[in-house]
């Protein structure tokens, strides 16, 4: 196999990394259905501080043909090209934490290289736990909450989450690969497959990275500002409903996809991870606690002292 550290460059930034960061990742160019790791990816590096800490050789891992890139023809001669970019960040959430960020195209070319190249990352890193997203279209309605299969070997997710456990052969992506590799190490990794409703697969669905960035934290602990894009997603839904209602096949199928949905979700023993055994939601003074908990232990390990 070809040297993995012939297809990235560290950046300087890279010497500032803190060891034991989770990595998220999201790769966009295959079944990103209703945009959501396009739009999960670029709203995290919108809103929050971040910095570059590895670039991966686009000439070696992408097809130009099959994904050309923009360039804008201003009259009489050529501006603005952008090339494509993969990268790994150091990005800080809401509150602070850091985290790292892989984020960009997903290679077509050198899975294997590419794959050796995020493992040797992550152990350069001694990151702590790697959650990736990528999205499918299924037959379920834009009125129910957006399901989730897991994958990896985080089993208390794949008990609180995951909705469809299927057993059936699926086309692979590179991430795909990574989780595999890593999943053999036994390093700590978990995939989140958000199920879209086919019908809005070709959109740009807010819910869809809404779940994408729910999903994130439930597997990290990161905290993302969502306000945005709850906002965005309820004029997205307001017009989508309008639709459905001058469209009387549509609003069939619809209603036909909500009662096989409620039928299957019935028989369902999903517990929802924000609830305890009991099955009840904990009390604002129960959530200020573990956030101060949670504070108080962040606060030692950076203080040196342990936890």
């Amino acid at each position: 196999m070809r040297d993995p550290g012939d297809i990235y460059e560290l950046t300087s930034d890279a010497e500032n990394v803190p060891e034991g960061l989770h990595l998220v990742a999201g790769l966009t160019g295959f079944a990103d259905a209703g945009g959501a790791v396009a739009q999960f990816t670029e709203y995290l590096l919108e809103t929050l501080d971040h910095t570059i800490v590895a670039t991966f050789d686009a000439d070696a891992l992408l097809d130009y043909r099959a994904r050309r890139p923009i360039i804008y023809f201003d009259q009489d001669h050529l501006t603005d090209y952008q090339p494509p970019a993969l990268r790994v960040y150091l990005a800080r959430d809401e509150i602070g934490q850091p985290f790292l960020l892989l984020a960009g195209y997903e290679p077509d070319f050198r899975w294997e290289q590419f794959t050796a190249a995020v493992l040797q990352l992550e152990r350069r890193f001694k990151v702590a736990s790697t959650t990736w997203v990528h999205a499918i279209p299924m037959p379920v309605p834009h009125t129910r909450p957006i399901g989730v299969t897991v994958s990896g070997n985080r089993s208390d997710l794949v008990e609180s989450m995951s909705v469809w456990r299927p057993h059936t052969q699926v086309p692979a992506n590179a991430l795909h690969l990574v989780e595999y590799r890593l999943q053999e190490s036994g390093a700590s990794v978990v995939g989140f497959v958000l199920l879209i409703p086919h019908y809005l697969a070709d959109t740009e669905f807010p819910l869809a990275a809404l779940a994408a960035l729910d999903s994130t934290s439930a597997s990290t602990g990161l905290i993302f500002p969502t306000d945005r894009v709850r906002e965005q997603n309820r004029e997205f839904v307001t017009r989508i409903d309008e639709q459905v209602q001058d469209n009387p096949e549509l609003g069939k199928l619809v209603g036909t996809l909500e009662e096989r949905y409620d039928a299957y979700m019935e028989g369902s023993t999903l517990r929802s991870p924000l609830t305890d055994e009991a099955g009840e939601l904990p009390s604002a003074d129960e959530i200020a606690a573990e956030l101060e908990n949670f504070l108080a232990t962040r606060r030692s390990r950076d203080d040196g002292a342990p936890a």
